[in-house]
This record gives C-alpha cells, structure tokens and sequence, in this order.
C-alpha cells in the first residue's frame, strides 16, 4: 500500500524517511502523484486544524492514505508568537533566513532564561474510504538561540532552536539525535502503530 506524505519539503520528507523507515508502507511525495502544485489554504486557527485541512485536501485529492502534519513555535516573550503560522512570520515575501532574523530581532536582548519557545507537530492520518482521520500531537521544548546558525543542515526555524538540555541549535544536532527529541519524531512515533496496524492488513 502506499502512503502519501503531504509535503514537498524536502527536509521533512528527509525526516520521515528516517522516523518512518520500519514501516513497510511505499512512501510518495505530493510530487510523486502530481499534486505538488494543488494549493490548500490553511485556514485553521490551530496547528491540528491546519493538519486537518491538509490531510483530507489531499486525500481527496490522491484517493490514497495521506499523512499530513503541521507545525506551530510558540516563542513565550513574544506572546506566543510566531504560533500556527511560524512560515509566514513577518509577512509575505520573505525568506526563511529573514523570517528567522526577524524573530531574533524581535527578541533583541532578552536573557536566555527569558527566550523560551517550544515546537508542536499535529501529524493526521487521513483514510481514503472514509475520510476519516487519526490524529496525534509532539511537542519539544527549548528557547531561542541569539544569533541564527545559517551554516548548518536543517529547515525552517532549525538555525535559532536550541532543544532542552542541549547547547547547540538543531542545526548542528545530528538526525537521528534531533528525530529521538523533536515534535514531529514525539508524534510520529505514536502514529508508526496505526501505520504498522494498516501494513500487516494490507
């Protein structure tokens, strides 16, 4: 059977393919099946309502069992910000590397003890004949880093994340050390059962 993960980022895709690497599941991508151009607006005042929207967009779309996730940084000095849409922090038209120095431009000279954020990953698991979805949360804690690591591997707000009881941002955190700890590995592991479960039936 094949499983969709709906996505065309390239990094995330990475990391599936490590945290859902026992599964005996065929992985596709949304450019796998053609539908890296279909536009789905998250419109949800949630990270799982996003998830949701998501899920069941393209599983309508693909009429194949879609995973879908979405993630919210929830920064406490800012009030919470970026929240639900840390991809479209600052606005339209930036980069990632801008939305990331906007964030710690935002933060300026806040303490360490100060800047603490966490990330929270809704993974939905959408059912092609039913449409009906299973969903599950991860979430990692840690605080904001003072300057943006631009030179390491990694996505998104990697660069300026440094998980609890680590020293260093996600960036310079190997994979398998960042998938043990992190928001999507936390939920993706409590939806890897269900996927076995579908597996062993298929």
């Amino acid at each position: 059977m094949d499983l969709l993960i709906a996505t065309t980022n390239a990094g995330k895709l990475r990391e599936y393919d490590l945290l859902l690497a026992d599964i005996s599941l065929r992985r596709l991508s949304l450019t796998d099946v053609g539908l890296d151009k279909l536009a789905v607006e998250e419109s949800g005042a949630t990270v799982a309502d996003n998830a949701t929207i998501k899920a069941l967009a393209y599983v309508r779309a693909s009429g194949l069992l879609t995973l879908a996730d979405d993630t919210g940084l929830m920064v406490d000095a800012l009030g919470g910000a970026p929240g639900a849409y840390p991809a479209r922090y600052g606005g339209e038209g930036l980069t990632m590397a801008q939305r990331r120095r906007k964030l710690l431009a935002d933060l300026g000279d806040i303490p360490d003890e100060q800047r603490t954020a966490r990330f929270i990953c809704t993974i939905v698991l959408a059912y092609p004949q039913t449409l009906t979805t299973v969903t599950v949360t991860g979430a990692c804690e840690g605080r904001i880093a003072r300057e943006d690591d631009e030179g390491g591997h990694g996505f998104g707000y990697d660069a300026v994340f440094i998980p609890r009881g680590y020293d260093l941002p996600w960036s310079r955190i190997p994979m398998e050390d960042k998938n043990r700890i992190s928001h999507r590995g936390q939920a993706a592991r409590q939806i890897i059962p269900v996927l076995e479960h579908i597996a062993r039936k298929d």
